[in-house]
């Protein structure tokens, strides 16, 4: 039976792995309800998940899940004690925090770009993820863990994929990546520096002294012109006004 689980559980992470790019380590999102399962079945997941999986995983969670928790009491002391040991993922309700299952289907919605699998015993919770193509979902059945098979959304999807009609986000991540690589599209991080400008130093023409104006030769001769007609009338009246007392003595 245990390799029938594996066998099942291989070929569902191929699909996952080949269609959708989920990779090692798996992040495997928990929520309350799959800690408190995991506790009545004593299910150790630290040691049992890899193996099962067959490759590294990392259990996460996030604080709306941890919120929840505290808030429900010493019911689920025990998985609130689990999910405190677990990874805390960053959500987008840092301020106001929502409910455990509307944070983790809000971490795998727009194609679950981080490829996160989605861990819950929530029956609602597990509807809505299988309409999100490329969420691998997992549950606890008979204190066993299982990995679901893919959703008939997330096959449908695939076969449109195959088919030309849609672009998986694996397939546009690459197809970015190549383009980074080529130079066809400049890299996020050389976007975000800002160009600086550079200091300067003077304008050198700036510092160049102020030539002085070489005086204007006509207008000073024209000046000394008429200076030299002034000094001449006033000449000429002063012999006039001698002449003219001489003749009245």
């Amino acid at each position: 039976m245990k390799i029938t689980r594996q066998k099942h559980a291989k070929k569902h992470l191929g699909f996952f792995r080949n269609n959708f790019g989920v990779r090692e380590p798996y992040q495997i999102l928990l929520d309350g309800t799959f800690c408190q399962a995991a506790l009545r079945g004593r299910i150790q997941l630290r040691e049992q998940l890899p193996r099962y999986l067959m490759g590294e995983t990392q259990l996460c969670t996030t604080r709306c899940v941890l919120k929840e928790l505290e808030t429900l009491g010493n019911d689920l002391y025990g998985a609130k004690l689990i999910a405190q040991k677990c990874q805390v993922r960053n959500c987008p309700h840092f301020k106001n925090a929502v409910s455990g299952s509307e944070c983790l289907l809000s971490m795998v919605e727009e194609g679950n770009p981080h490829h996160y699998f989605v861990a819950t015993q929530d029956q609602n919770l597990s509807m809505k993820v299988k309409k999100e193509p490329g969420v691998p979902l997992m549950f606890i059945i008979q204190n066993t863990m299982v990995l679901d098979k893919p959703s008939p959304k997330t096959i449908a999807f695939v076969k449109a994929v195959e088919s030309g009609q849609l672009v998986s986000v694996h397939e546009k991540e690459s197809i970015k990546h190549l383009k980074e690589e080529q130079g066809l599209v400049k890299n996020p991080e050389q976007r975000r520096r800002k160009k600086h400008k550079k200091i300067s130093g003077p304008n050198p023409l700036s510092c160049l002294k102020k030539k002085k104006k070489a005086p204007d030769t006509q207008s000073s001769a024209s000046e000394k012109k008429r200076k030299r007609k002034r000094i001449r009338n006033r000449s000429n009246s002063k012999v006039l006004s001698e002449k003219q007392n001489a003749e009245g003595e």
